[in-house]
Parts: structure tokens; sequence; C-alpha cells
């Protein structure tokens, strides 16, 4: 039987100006398209800045190049560690190739010192130190202003499945205390972080089960930090409080991971001929090295079945 290939570089130049590409979702910060193999989708970064629920938007050319840089870097560095999410690679300056995933509708922060609505909730002084790292959930719908929500209601409400939730939190600690080694490496503090979590479908060409993942994105858009030695913001504090640049401080943060000084090409892209969303996988464990980890991500051999 002959096997009918699908050249996604080829998908990706056809869509290239957006136009031919169907939009599944068209977000503040980033726009979802249907993906160039079933089971993935193209997640764009766009230069939108918002703040409070987008009574506050600007934008800031270039953003969501830095974005796509920091979140591809971040994300390669969770699943390096076994952290599942639904990133498979990054595809050029604005764009990542991601599986596709049904979201769950919480928001997941996780606190480690006490700024924004904490204290104001609680009254409690910015910037206190919290004796151990503090979660919450919040149900993500804008028009209700995204309300906070317990893990007994998310789950009684039938926003989250009982198992679900508990596994959400177990990676949101884990996931966070890898992130806050990764960025004081970089002499930046990890003050609180944003989450969302979907779960990918099955698909049964490659016989991959549904799994719950990181999604989104992890980025100063999402995060809280701050220089070590100085306090200065690296996040979208800059824009909420009008304290500075965006893009320099974004920059500044890119800079620490050495993210900037040079621009890989795509120009020869091993990615350009596959057959199958496994293929994407492997190709992508395979740049980095990490094709001993393809049966976690792709649980068709006999230990996964």
């Amino acid at each position: 039987m002959q096997t009918n290939i699908i050249n996604l570089s080829e998908h990706l130049r056809i869509g290239k100006d957006m136009k031919n590409r169907k939009l599944i979702y068209d977000g503040k910060a980033k726009s979802m398209f249907e993906g160039p193999i079933a089971g993935t989708m193209i997640q764009y970064f766009k230069d939108d800045a918002t703040a409070f629920n987008k009574k506050k938007h600007e934008i800031i050319e270039g953003k969501g190049v830095l974005n796509n840089l920091i979140s591809s870097f971040i994300m390669q560095t969770l699943n390096n560690t076994g952290v599942p999410t639904h990133f498979i690679r990054r595809l050029n300056m604005r764009e990542q190739l991601v599986k596709q995933v049904d979201i769950v509708p919480l928001e997941v922060v996780v606190r480690r010192r006490a700024y924004g609505s904490l204290c104001t909730r609680y009254n409690i002084p910015e910037g206190t130190e919290l004796v151990a790292p503090l979660i919450e959930f919040f149900l993500k719908n804008d028009s209700l202003n995204d309300p906070l929500i317990t893990p007994e209601a998310a789950v009684i409400l039938g926003f989250c499945e009982p198992e679900d939730i508990d596994e959400i939190a177990s990676l949101a600690f884990r996931i966070t205390d890898i992130l806050s080694g990764l960025f004081a490496g970089a002499g930046v503090n990890l003050i609180d972080i944003k989450y969302e979590f979907g779960i990918t479908g099955f698909n049964e060409e490659t016989e991959t089960f549904p799994e719950l993942v990181l999604a989104d994105e992890i980025s100063p858009d999402n995060c809280r930090l701050h220089d070590m030695k100085t306090g200065e913001s690296f996040d979208k504090d800059v824009f909420r409080k009008d304290t500075g640049n965006l893009a320099i401080a974004y920059s500044e943060l890119a800079k620490r991971f050495n993210l900037l000084p040079e621009m890989p090409s795509n120009s020869e892209d091993e990615m350009g001929s596959v057959t199958s969303l496994q293929d994407a996988i492997s190709v992508s464990l395979k740049r980095k090295g990490l094709l001993k980890r393809t049966s976690r991500l792709i649980p068709n051999t006999p230990h996964n079945k």
C-alpha cells in the first residue's frame, strides 16, 4: 500500500500568509490555526499586549517574536525533563507546532510571593514571601472576570474531572519547582506563574491515548519575573504599571537565556516530509537527542500497552 507523504514545510509555506489556514481560535495574544497533520495545530504569537481583561490594549512590535522564542525554549526544557506538554517544535519567528488539545477551563496560578490580586484580596503587603508555594484555581471565563474557584467546585460543577484536578496540581508544583531553578540560573526570581492545561485526543493511526499536558505558553506574559539583585521586572507588569518598555524587558530575559544572539535557520528542515503526528514528534525528539523518551509521548510500545 502506498503511503501518502505529508510535506510539512510545503504546508507551512502555503499557509504563510495566514489566509489559506483555517483559524480555530483567535485570542488576546495568540491565534490557533489548523495544523498540517492530524492532531496538530499551529500557534501564532501576536504583538498585542493586554491587561485588565483587555481594558488596556496596545500593539508592541516584536512582542510576539520574543514570547515565541522564550516559550519555545522553556517548553522544550520541560519536555527534556519529562514534563508532558503540547509543544512539538518552534517553526519560525512567530509560530509553533503543537499538539491539539481540549483546554481544561481553569487557569492555575502558583505563587511564591504575594503580588497582584492576592494582595488585594487579603490585604497583604506586596512582595511578602510565602512560607510555601500557594496554588489557586480560576475559572477561565473573561465575561465573569476569571473568578476564583475551589478545586471541589471545579469538579462538582463539571469543569474538571476529579483525577485531573489532582494531576494538574501535582504538575503545577513540579513545573514551578523546575522553572524557579531555571530562572534563578539566569539571575531572575520567579514570583508567580499562570498555567493552562489540556487533554490530547485519541489518535487511531498512532494509538496515542489522551494525556493531560501543559498547554498555552510560558512567557513573561503569564509570569512575574524580577531581577534577583535589582528587583527590576521582566514581565507584563511593566505594561500594566507603565514602568518601562515592555519589548526591552522581554528582550533582556531572552538575552539571559542566550536566545537572541543568533537565530537558527529553518532552510534545511528535516521535518520537511513526515507521514504522521508520530513522525513529527519523533523528529522533534531526535533534534534534541531525546528519542529514548518517545514511548512517553507516543504510547504504542509494549511497555505502554
